[in-house]
C-alpha cells in the first residue's frame, strides 16, 4: 500500500468515527456560503426624476382641465338656479297682488308680503352672483397654473395666459349683468305699479 492510500484510509477512518465530513463533502442540509453567482441580478436603479416630474405634471394638468370644465358648467347651473327661484318668488308676489282681497288680507299685509318676496329674490340674486364671481376667479387661478405647467413641460408661450381685461368676452359677465338688471327691474315695477295699487 502506498503512502497516499494509507494517509487517505486514516483520514476516512478518523472522520467516520467522529461523524465529521471532509471539507470537500457537504451535507445536504448544510447551507453553503454564497460565492456570488454570475446570474445574480443587481437591485433596480432609482427611477428617473425627470420622468416622475413629467408624470406628475401630466396628472396635474388633467385635473386642472377637469376643474376648468366644472367651473364653466357651474355658471350655467347657478343661472338656472336663479331663474327657477326668481320665477317662483315673482309668481308668488303676483299671486299675492291679485288675490289679497279675495283672501281677506289687508293692503299693508299684502304690500309687506310683496316686499318680502322681492327681498328673497334679491338675496338669491346676490348669492348666485357671488358664486359666479368666485367661479370666475377660480377659473383664472386654474388657467394660470395650466400655463405654468405647459411653460415648464412643453415650452414658454405654449398657452396664452388669461387677461382680466378681457372680461367683456366672458359670458359670466353678461350672466351677472342679467341678474342685476332683472332684480332692479323687479323692484322698479313693484314700486311703480304693484305697491301703489295695493291700497
Amino acid at each position: 500500500m502506498g503512502i497516499g492510500q494509507w494517509t487517505t484510509g486514516l483520514w476516512v477512518g478518523a472522520m467516520g468515527e467522529s461523524g465529521q465530513l471532509r471539507p470537500d463533502q457537504a451535507r445536504p442540509d448544510q447551507a453553503q456560503p454564497d460565492q456570488g453567482r454570475p446570474d445574480q441580478t443587481q437591485p433596480d436603479a432609482p427611477p428617473d426624476t425627470a420622468a416622475i416630474r413629467s408624470e406628475f405634471a401630466l396628472e396635474r394638468y388633467r385635473y386642472l382641465l377637469q376643474q376648468i370644465q366644472a367651473v364653466n358648467e357651474n355658471a350655467h347651473r347657478f343661472l338656472a338656479l336663479y331663474q327657477t327661484l326668481a320665477t317662483a318668488l315673482v309668481t308668488a308676489a303676483l299671486a299675492l297682488f291679485v288675490g289679497y282681497r279675495k283672501w281677506d288680507l289687508t293692503a299693508d299685509t299684502a304690500r309687506g308680503g310683496v316686499i318680502g318676496l322681492l327681498t328673497l329674490v334679491t338675496v338669491v340674486a346676490a348669492f348666485t352672483g357671488t358664486l359666479i364671481v368666485v367661479g370666475a376667479l377660480a377659473w383664472l387661478d386654474y388657467r394660470h397654473e395650466e400655463c405654468d405647467i405647459t411653460d415648464e413641460i412643453v415650452g414658454p408661450g405654449f398657452r396664452k395666459r388669461p387677461r382680466p381685461g378681457n372680461f367683456l368676452r366672458w359670458y359670466e359677465t353678461y350672466v351677472v349683468l342679467f341678474i342685476l338688471v332683472s332684480v332692479l327691474t323687479m323692484w322698479v315695477l313693484a314700486a311703480v305699479f304693484l305697491l301703489p295699487a295695493m291700497r
